[in-house]
């Protein structure tokens, strides 16, 4: 009986959308830049990796021809022709280029409204909302109150927040608002009840995601934030593929941050992973698991965390190998009518000016031991994927979207 694997590489894009000019975001590709910067030979001063892009599962799969699908040129040392399974694009309509946005799109159901977002200037958040959140938190102030990377404000603040007691708040261009604190000297529980109360405050401001941010570290040469990472998230508006799966009796494994994101709705089986290695394992896991008709889906954070917002190209590259590396793993687990979808939420490309998300398309790579290969063109939203996905484990069609299978 057919299950279905849904891998999320966060903000593995390709190719600036036909909206990329409304953010700013007109030329980034992220996956082709990345090529681009590898095949020039240009050194990696940490050693991470050296030479052309080397993804030669990923390039089998289709992800050069979905490049070239995307954007009409095809990156260095990629096939414009996949060897195996379906490839195509996807392109979100949802507005922003938010983790919410994108996967709840992917589950199949774009989002119809406009997210919140804060002003660059500083102090940034409303100072009736900060007042509040201080009185209801019972807390001795707040540090940070401006947009910032989470690491650089670490750094810079996190050491006076141990010796303060007061919490790091800070936001992005994203619609979220982010709390980081030490996990042992604040709390891990204090934090994330602070941030259950502010994210009951910012809830009415259409702000997306709040998100805990705990730390680790003696001073500001070793602070580094934890696995323990939780997000407070808006629940989807409909019911996504992960609702109407539980409903229909069948299990849900959410792996990494899935759970999170979709606020918990539909979701039977949660598992945490930190970095790379322990997420590809915990979804292989979730395959030993799985049943029949199962979803199991997964979210490789670390693709936009630790190398797209910090602009970090070498170490992008050398994690897109590394995740090719043990693509024939996974594979080899899949039964004959199990179906893999490899795809993103949106794009982070390294090369591209600021620390943000960029609004690109992204790709569809489909492969099961029970369908030819072929192309399934340039979706026009994302909610293609999970009503694919829901016509492969034979649920009912959704309201959005439209499967390609």
């Amino acid at each position: 009986m057919p299950r279905a694997i849904l891998c999320i590489l966060d903000s593995v894009g390709i190719g600036g959308a036909p909206d990329a000019n409304l953010y700013g975001d007109v030329g980034s590709n992220t996956f082709g830049h990345i090529a681009e910067w590898a095949a020039s030979g240009k050194a990696d001063k940490a050693g991470l990796r050296a030479g052309p892009l080397n993804v030669p599962n990923l390039d089998a799969l289709g992800i050069g021809a979905a490049i070239k699908l995307s954007t009409g040129t095809l990156p260095p040392g990629l096939s414009a022709a996949a060897k195996g399974g379906r490839f195509g694009v996807g392109r979100e309509v949802s507005k922003g280029k938010d983790t919410p946005s994108g996967h709840w799109e992917i589950a199949g159901v774009p989002v119809p409204f406009d997210w919140g977002y804060f002003p660059q200037s500083e102090p940034t958040f409303p100072p009736e909302l900060i007042a509040e959140f201080i009185k209801r938190a019972k807390l001795p102030g707040i540090l940070g109150d401006k947009h910032a990377s989470g690491t650089d404000i670490i750094a810079a603040l996190g050491e006076e927040s141990i010796r303060t007691g007061k919490p790091i708040c800070y936001t992005s261009i994203d619609s979220v608002f982010q709390i980081a604190a030490h996990e042992t000297a604040f709390g891990l529980d204090q934090l994330y009840d602070i941030c259950q109360i502010a994210f009951e405050l910012t809830a009415p401001l259409n702000i997306g995601r709040v998100i805990a941010r705990p730390f680790v570290g003696e001073d500001a040469t070793s602070f580094k934030r934890t696995g323990n990472r939780r997000d407070f998230a808006i629940s989807p508006p409909e019911l996504t593929l992960l609702d109407r799966n539980q409903a229909a009796g069948h299990q849900v494994y959410a792996i990494g941050k899935i759970s999170d994101i979709y606020a918990g709705h539909g979701v039977t089986h949660k598992m945490k992973g930190t970095g790379l290695p322990q997420l590809f394992d915990r979804t292989l896991d979730a395959m030993e698991m799985a049943e029949d008709h199962a979803l199991v889906m997964t979210n490789f954070v670390d693709f936009d965390s630790e190398y797209g917002h910090r602009r970090d190209v070498p170490g992008y590259a050398a994690a897109l190998e590394y995740f090719d590396s043990r693509l024939p793993e996974l594979i080899s687990k899949l039964r004959h009518d199990d179906l893999l979808i490899l795809t993103a939420d949106h794009g982070n490309d390294p090369t591209w000016p600021g620390t943000d998300h960029t609004r690109e398309q992204v790709p569809i790579l489909v492969f099961s031991p029970a369908l030819p290969q072929g192309e399934i063109g340039i979706r026009p939203t994302f909610a293609d994927i999970g009503e694919s996905i829901a016509h492969w484990l034979g649920l009912k069609p959704g309201h959005h979207g439209k499967s390609f299978l």
